[in-house]
């Protein structure tokens, strides 16, 4: 209702429309239609002023110079705006990088939403969250399927408006919920990198 859409294609960007909620269903809508126009690397990242898209050459770049195939931005390793990140969502990266690194060796430092992957390493992932379980779900994939992962410090700010997830009490419930389940979930099953080879 703030005419994202009609400002984005005034300045020529290609408008997807997604009426089901859910992050990764959004994402999913996304990457369906960046397939259709020929995208080789598909960037994510937060329409809410928080990330720095003139950063997007820094992630991209290690991929499109061959050596990375998925490059998170780490917001830990860059300069965070005071009271960009809230107490419980530096907890929650904290805990979930931890146990990613626990148990799968995985040495990430941020469940950052502004990443770069390789259309076709993303298609190895199978990835089929819908909801805000989709950023753990990536990383975790990645690791096991031995991705050439890199992390770029990236700046971030306060966004505009209320966060949904860690902007409210219910929100960081089910949002912590999510990512430890899907951890469990993941942890609970055999590592299908094996079975791929």
């Amino acid at each position: 209702d703030d005419a994202t859409a009609l400002r984005a294609q005034a300045a020529g960007a290609h408008i997807v429309t997604e009426p089901r909620r859910g992050y990764g269903q959004a994402c999913l809508t996304g990457i369906a239609s960046a397939r259709t126009l020929g995208a080789d690397v598909i960037v994510f990242l937060d329409g809410d002023w928080s990330d720095y898209p003139a950063e997007l050459p820094s992630l991209t770049s290690p991929i499109l110079n061959g050596v990375a195939d998925f490059v998170v931005g780490s917001r830990m390793r860059g300069k965070r705006q005071k009271g960009a990140m809230l107490p419980q969502a530096l907890i929650g990266n904290q805990l979930a990088c931890g146990l990613m690194r626990l148990l799968w060796g995985a040495t990430y430092t941020d469940l950052g939403p502004f990443r770069a992957i390789r259309l076709d390493a993303l298609d190895r992932l199978q990835m089929d969250d819908r909801t805000f379980g989709w950023t753990i779900e990536m990383q975790i994939r990645a690791a096991q399927y031995g991705l050439r992962t890199f992390e770029r410090p990236v700046r971030y700010r306060k966004r505009v408006g209320v966060s949904k997830i860690t902007g409210t009490l219910s929100g960081t419930v089910r949002a912590s919920y999510k990512i430890l389940s899907t951890i469990a979930r993941f942890a609970a099953q055999p590592n299908p990198s094996r079975s791929a080879k």
